[in-house]
């Protein structure tokens, strides 16, 4: 019997912060298990930071810094140093990527680099609360950071991975968008847009799956001053799409047209090629150029991305991250680095809310040892520890009410087996009360089927 996962809404139930029942759990943790497995398989590893950064640090960020929490005590301290100095008041981290360089700096002179690093972690954010959107939430970032320089052959990598790990999920398949923040550079400059208009530039664009062409030419010419032929231009690269580095190539030299392609052009069009090459050959079909993608802060310096999940493109990116060529620095030495972070609770919410995936039960446990009465209980949790010594979730029966109730029970939460300890001078046995299949069975030998000892995960229609 599958159990269906559910996320329950308290009456004392804050607006942005997630709470699921206990099926709804066992996805999460099963999630973050299948994670972690792909990313420790190539050679990440964990690493948690604080949860509060300087709120200096964390504003240095532009936008987001509007979402900052502050850390505040009930009972000010006067003499405290968020008193005294405003700039050292505390918020808790927003993302992952503000902690992990501030990390990567404290502990440069123990890491060794590349360094390559998983991290998965709540983080908190102070936005309206909407579909998928939390105020606390899990993500989990991948990153490969250099000391100085880092080859770009980890542009590839990152994103690679990260299909692979989404790809390990009973969920629809996710395709990788890729871009290159040289490409959109370059080929504003090429047509002359200036360096002052190019984030405005890119912004407006980024909203061109949301208000349509007409509306994004009308902004890039009013808002921005761009002539009505530089907003066509801009508007012919961003619907370029596809996964032949010659194709997408061809297609930005045609929405130039009479232009001269820049240095940076160039350089930004051999890192994409070189790219989709590399995942062609390794991993085809996961990654696909979208010369619209952007990304919004500005520690982004060269390859971009962000994903979307099959039937459910209106949830929006699942997973994005970048290149930064400057991620830290420390004045003598800088890191650079290149990662992508999957937005865990934005993913589980839909995947739960829309009702994608069961799991076979709500609790851990495999049997239920039933009590033939109160004064033989200790014969039952004798038979549930030799269980568990073994490995097999076991629990005793919370009373010891007659055998049908004590299977109802068990059947209500989708323990699959009872276990029936043996009067004085017979043997145990046990029930597989889905089937009806009653057998003599030993505690020191009992075989759990390998599909029982733990819940599954099943994707809607599908196998777990």
């Amino acid at each position: 019997m599958a159990s269906s996962v559910q996320a329950r809404q308290a009456q004392s139930s804050l607006s942005g912060f997630p709470e699921w029942l206990p099926a709804g759990r066992i996805v999460e943790q099963s999630f973050l298990d299948a994670l972690r497995a792909t990313f420790e398989l190539h050679g990440f590893s964990s690493i948690e930071t604080r949860a509060v950064e300087p709120l200096s640090e964390l504003a240095r960020k532009g936008e987001t810094s509007k979402e900052v929490y502050l850390l505040n005590r009930l009972q000010a301290d006067p003499d405290g140093p968020e008193e005294a100095d405003p700039a050292k008041r505390l918020g808790l981290h927003f993302d992952l990527t503000v902690p992990f360089a501030r990390y990567v700096l404290d502990n440069a002179g123990a890491l060794t680099f590349p360094f390559k690093r998983y991290q998965i972690q709540k983080v908190w954010r102070g936005e309206r609360p909407q579909d998928g959107r939390f105020r606390e939430f899990i993500q989990a970032d991948i990153d490969i950071v250099g000391d100085g320089a880092l080859p770009l052959h980890n542009d590839v990598e990152v994103p690679l991975i990260m299909h692979e790990a989404l790809a390990a999920l009973p969920i629809p398949p996710v395709t990788i968008h890729v871009s290159n923040r040289k490409v959109a550079q370059g080929f504003y400059q090429s047509i002359g847009v200036g360096d002052d208009e190019l984030i405005e530039v890119l912004r407006i664009v980024d909203k061109l799956d949301k208000i349509g062409r007409d509306a994004v030419a009308a902004e890039l010419t009013e808002a921005v001053g761009l002539s009505a032929d530089q907003a066509e231009r801009a508007l012919d690269l961003a619907t370029i799409t596809g996964t032949s580095p010659r194709a997408i190539d061809a297609a930005v030299r045609t929405a130039l047209g009479e232009a001269v392609p820049s240095e940076t052009l160039l350089e930004g069009l051999a890192e994409l090629a070189s790219l989709l090459d590399a995942a062609n050959l390794r991993r085809p079909g996961a990654i696909i150029a979208d010369l619209k993608i952007a990304r919004g802060l500005d520690y982004y310096t060269g390859t971009v991305y962000e994903s979307f999940m099959a039937g459910h493109e209106d949830l929006g990116s699942v997973c994005s991250g970048g290149r930064y060529d400057s991620l830290a620095s420390n004045g003598k030495r800088t890191f650079p680095g290149v990662g992508i972070s999957i937005g865990v609770s934005r993913l589980l919410a839909r995947v739960i809310g829309a009702g994608l995936i069961e799991v076979t039960r709500a609790v851990p446990t495999a049997v239920l040892v039933a009590v033939t009465d109160e004064a033989h209980r200790a014969d039952s949790d004798a038979v549930a520890d030799r269980l568990r010594q073994r490995g097999i979730p076991a629990d005793a029966a919370p009373n010891a009410a007659k055998f049908g109730k004590q299977i109802r029970f068990a059947d209500k939460r989708g323990i699959p087996f009872v276990w029936f300890p043996g009067a004085p001078g017979e043997g145990d046995s046990v029930k597989d009360i889905r089937t009806g299949d009653q057998v003599p069975a030993d505690a020191a030998t009992w075989q759990c089927p390998e599909d029982d000892l733990a819940p599954r995960l099943v994707a809607r229609g599908g196998q777990a």
